[in-house]
């Protein structure tokens, strides 16, 4: 057998071997007991988000490294802690894998993990290992948020901007390029490259918070609807229209794209990446007019004012130069959990 641990099977170590093997991921003054302890700034409240992950639905060696697999776990679940208006405090792990699995791919997995929470200063701070078929990952993350500052869907009212703070249809496209690389033949390869990594390695946008409030600070009782754009454009904009009660015009030519769409890809499939390719983990806010104008302009280069709030409850896309028919979005063309 041989003696470099990583080389080894999972089933060959155990779950004690394992788990001292990843402990060194973690903090050593918080790991150790039957629980983390973490501790909240006075007067802010714990926001909690969980996210399961599985192999073949959500990443594949086809597409996904190990390192690749953890960076995106981390992620989503950092991107809905920026949704919700929330710094980042630590998270959990649990692990679900076959005992064939080499020691070495769990330990990349947790690397990638570990590259994308130590840019936000978070780490991970306990979880769990268990024998499953199929390779699962469940993150729970913890945050806190000035209870003023608390960003929710159902906070949208009539005449609001919806600004979205970076282009979609990048992860998208990134994905479509690691299925079937002959995509890229009519783009230059460090194009190919950014999109890829669009995919592979996203960034949550915890960055966007200190600039909202620093805009919000003359109208600090202002409430501020949003979520992130995980499950995609369209399907972000309509549950946070769903959760206040109202409807939406989104402008075609307002959406933000990749600069390379528009020598690669058709308009109508740029518009379906973006509408609905996911993943790309940008956050969709709701604001006064003024404000949103402020937040994109300090944001810069891919953020944009999409479209705005309106009455009743239709989300309704746009094309003002009319070369695109209105059309009423939906949910039935995103990626949707036991669809049919």
């Amino acid at each position: 057998m041989n003696s470099d641990l990583s080389s080894q099977k999972v089933k060959y170590i155990g779950e004690q071997g394992l788990l001292e093997r990843l402990q060194r991921f973690c903090p050593p003054e918080i790991i150790g007991d039957d629980a983390a302890v973490l501790v909240t700034a006075p007067g802010q409240s714990l926001v909690v988000t969980t996210d399961v992950l599985v192999d073949g639905v959500h990443f594949s060696n086809l597409t996904t490294s190990p390192e690749d697999a953890g960076w995106r776990a981390a992620a989503a679940n950092l991107s809905d802690l920026a949704a919700m208006g929330a710094s980042p405090l630590g998270i959990t792990v649990g692990l679900g894998l076959p005992g064939e699995f080499r020691v070495s791919w769990v330990e990349r997995l947790y690397q990638g993990m570990t590259e994308c929470l130590q840019k936000y200063n978070t780490s991970i701070v306990g979880g769990d290992i268990v024998r499953s078929p199929v390779t699962t990952l469940a993150i729970t993350a913890f945050g806190q948020v000035n209870p003023s500052q608390i960003i929710r869907r159902s906070a949208a009212v009539i005449g609001d901007a919806i600004v979205v703070t970076g282009v979609h249809g990048a992860s998208r496209a990134g994905l479509e390029l690691l299925l079937h690389p002959e995509l890229g033949q009519n783009l230059k390869d460090a194009e190919c490259t950014a999109l890829i990594r669009a995919h592979q390695r996203p960034q949550p946008r915890l960055d966007v918070l200190p600039i909202l409030w620093k805009i919000l600070t003359p109208n600090s009782q202002l409430s501020i609807a949003g979520m992130d754009s995980s499950d995609g454009l369209a399907d972000a904009i309509i549950q946070i229209c769903r959760a206040s009660g109202v409807g939406a015009v989104l402008e075609y030519r307002q959406i933000p794209v990749p600069k390379t769409f528009n020598h690669w890809l058709t308009p109508d499939q740029a518009l379906k990446y973006a509408l609905y390719g996911g993943e790309d983990f940008e956050l969709v806010l709701c604001l006064p007019q003024e404000l949103a104008s402020a937040l994109v302009q300090h944001l810069g280069q891919g953020a944009a004012i999409a479209g705005r709030i309106t009455p009743g409850s239709t989300v309704l896309l746009h094309d003002e130069e009319k070369k695109f028919p209105d059309q009423v979005l939906n949910l039935s063309q995103g990626f949707q959990h036991f669809g049919q």
